[in-house]
């Protein structure tokens, strides 16, 4: 591509080749697209999967290239024009198209706009945070050093108790390192989950040594020569580390959608279309804030989801619309972490509950944990129980309902009691 637009046909310019990008890019050529497609990404690597950065990649079952979402076979059959290593800083359109300039002077001309921009780390201010052997997990190049680090490492602190955090300690303390992980809340993962599977994540990861302190004060990193040596808390002690990973969440990037106008809230705002606040712009992915697409909805109605089958969902909305067509984001949204052998799986969103019924028992580590609202289930939490976890996931796809009543009885499959249930009207 030349460094100003050319006179050619212009296309849809997708910014952010993460998998909302590549999944946006692969739909519209599915739904019959022929004209130009452009992904750009700030990365200098083609498009690839994020979860496995903190699993598999971590524990080397993993490669830069194994991560690739496509062979480039299937961009250049595609017609897909896979750009790396540029940083669109200012983009300027209208109804009909527009122009977006790279921080290399770089110009990509439009008809059609995508946003799929992500979210980084959110950034904590801490003294010390410049040292060797501190760091942050959100990209390749996060990882790779992070993995690097890893093997020399001894003394492990993770600064936060969210998935990622709590899937790094998992994999270094089976490696044989001395983890321990810092939560500045009074319990592990408690924006996603019940007090019931945060108490088990607690005395799970206790059990397999790994030292976890909630209510955590950290005041500063210390270091020696250039390079970590332990995290100070408040009542002055130290943990001793070699290496610190600090994983406190991420802030949705939404530079570019400020710069043109568009309706900003924790993410781009978006309709169940995904279409932003200015009626021809898309966007989706980690950077969309979305209507809630459970099946029924609480609170404000909208929701922010980091999540591969999100960005995958909506994306395909985006291509659609992006097209004229009809399409509309109301997919029940699922997750999960691994974490060394405990596999979670969540299906639905749990806010607004006000029932949490436990099925089985935490201490065998194969459980879920259902939460209900005015009597319908509306998530669930599944600890190495996958065919609850897929059970949950078709009744809150059909409208089917779980008895609260019923679900304790682990003789009893909640297949079994799906089907003896009929499916109640969407609303």
């Amino acid at each position: 591509m030349s460094d100003r637009p050319s006179a050619q046909r212009r296309g849809t310019l997708i910014i952010g080749n993460c998998q909302a990008g590549v999944q946006l890019a692969a739909s519209l050529r599915e739904l019959g697209d022929t004209d130009p497609i452009v992904l750009i990404g700030e990365e200098a690597h083609p498009p690839y999967q994020r979860p496995p950065l903190s699993k598999a990649f971590l524990k080397g079952e993993a490669t830069a290239e194994s991560l690739t979402f496509r062979t480039p076979d299937f961009y250049a059959d595609h017609h897909i024009d896979i750009v790396t290593g540029e940083q669109i800083v200012q983009i300027s359109r209208d109804a009909r198209g527009g122009e977006a300039v790279a921080a290399s002077g770089r110009i990509f001309g439009f008809a059609r706009l995508a946003l799929t921009v992500g979210a980084r780390p959110r950034r904590i201010p801490l003294d010390g945070s410049e040292l060797g052997g501190v760091t942050y997990l959100r990209d390749l190049e996060d990882a790779a050093a992070l993995e690097r680090n890893l093997r020399t490492a001894k003394n492990v602190v993770v600064i936060g108790g969210g998935f990622i955090g709590l899937e790094v300690a998992a994999g270094a303390r089976a490696s044989g390192k001395t983890v321990t992980v810092l939560e500045a809340a009074p319990r592990l993962i408690g924006r996603a989950v019940s007090e019931a599977t945060s108490e088990f994540y607690l005395r799970a990861h206790r059990r397999r040594g790994t030292t976890i302190v909630l209510d955590a004060r950290v005041t500063r990193i210390v270091g020696a020569k250039g390079s970590v040596a332990g995290v100070e808390l408040g009542d002055g002690s130290i943990v001793p580390a070699d290496l610190v990973l600090i994983g406190v969440g991420v802030v949705p990037r939404t530079e570019l959608a400020e710069q043109l106008g568009l309706s900003v809230d924790n993410g781009i705002v978006v309709d169940s279309h995904a279409r932003t606040s200015d009626g021809f712009t898309v966007a989706a992915g980690d950077c969309a804030n979305m209507p809630n697409p459970s099946i029924t909805d609480f609170g404000n109605g909208r929701v922010r989801l980091e999540s591969v089958q999100n960005s995958v969902e909506q994306a395909k909305v985006a291509a659609a619309t992006l097209l004229g067509l009809d399409a509309e984001h109301r997919t029940v949204p699922w997750f999960w972490s691994d974490q060394a052998d405990l596999k979670l799986q969540i299906a639905g969103l749990s806010a607004g509950h006000d029932q949490v019924v436990l099925r089985g028992d935490p201490e065998s580590e194969k459980f879920s944990v259902l939460y209900y609202r005015d009597g319908g289930i509306i998530a669930a939490d599944c600890i190495n129980s996958p065919l609850d976890f897929i059970t949950v996931r078709q009744a809150l796809h059909t409208g089917q309902a779980i008895p609260a009543g019923l679900v304790t009885d682990t003789s009893v499959s909640l297949k079994k009691l799906l089907a003896a249930e009929p499916a109640l009207e969407r609303k």
